[in-house]
């Protein structure tokens, strides 16, 4: 996006103070994070969502460090002035901070990440706080954990009773202790994810976690319906139906095929005579002197 500053995470903070809503959205590929980055977001997550929605995965289990190093550095290239966080994937981040750092410089050397992700509140507290020591920002990650979600039942709304509430204050405050410069929130009920926001000094990053957060964020696919099978979420909302649209170009491009419309006389390439005639382009529709088609 010409003339766009990537943000930092003193910007980032900064907005929480002067009230000013934080834009985040998900992206795996190239087009999508330069769409993304033009349509002017304040932060990119390479979500190791791309398991369900780019892989195909039930769930986000199988995603891998490499996985998430080739999905962040495509993301990287197409959002150059956008800041970046990617996911730290299942189990990268549990055992030795040896090992935890190897995977930290992996996103953040390989990928050109801006900042990684951590699922987990006070348990993971300690790691989080040695590898911002170490010089790399955090974005925590708490209430439904997609990682976790064999240990907690399923895909459930968190926060709905006092004793849960109090478990998520105390893990967002363990994070912001830790040195988190700020916390997703996800599926919380919205007094819960209220709280949580007025109580911290970081901002708070909700999805499915109502209106009192300080920024939200929502996946690439479900804002464009970007699927051929999209299952409506309630705390999703549609910007645009693409998926019908691709549906029926694609639908239209194999009809043509079959009945010999596609390629038609505009699509093809004759001979010298025929070159000399014709306009100069490439290949792909730019017109070059250096590109001619007799040349």
């Amino acid at each position: 996006m010409a003339g766009k500053t990537p943000l930092n995470i003193i910007k980032i903070k900064n907005m929480k103070q002067d009230q000013t809503p934080i834009s985040m959205l998900t992206a795996y590929d190239y087009p999508s994070a330069q769409l993304a980055e033009k349509a002017g977001v304040d932060m990119i997550l390479v979500g190791d969502s791309l398991g369900n929605v780019v892989l195909g995965y039930d769930s986000t289990i199988p995603v891998t460090i490499e996985d998430m190093v080739y999905h962040t550095r495509a993301v990287a290239r197409g959002a150059e002035h956008t800041f970046i966080v990617a996911d730290l994937p299942f189990l990268t981040y549990h055992g030795s901070l040896d090992h935890t750092f190897d995977q930290v410089r992996r996103l953040m050397q390989e990928g050109h990440a801006h900042a990684v992700k951590m699922e987990g509140g006070a348990e993971i507290a300690d790691t989080v706080q040695h590898v911002v020591r170490a010089g790399v920002p955090v974005l925590g990650h708490i209430g439904l954990t997609p990682q976790a979600v064999n240990q907690i039942g399923g895909y459930r709304v968190q926060g709905k009773d006092e004793q849960d509430r109090a478990r998520l204050m105390k893990d967002a405050k363990a994070l912001e202790a830790a040195g988190a410069f700020a916390i997703v929130l996800e599926l919380v009920t919205e007094e819960a994810a209220a709280a949580i926001s007025q109580e911290l000094s970081i901002p708070t990053i909700g999805i499915g976690a109502g209106r009192g957060c300080d920024g939200q964020v929502l996946v690439y696919h479900d804002v464009l319906k970007y699927t051929s099978d999209y299952r409506s979420k309630k705390f999703v909302k549609n910007y645009a139906d693409i998926g019908a649209v691709i549906t029926e170009g694609l639908s239209r491009y194999v009809q043509e095929v079959k009945n010999r419309s596609f390629p038609a006389e505009e699509h093809v390439f004759g001979g010298k005579a025929a070159a000399e005639k014709a306009v100069e382009m490439t290949l792909y529709g730019a017109t070059r002197e250096k590109d001619k088609v007799n040349s």
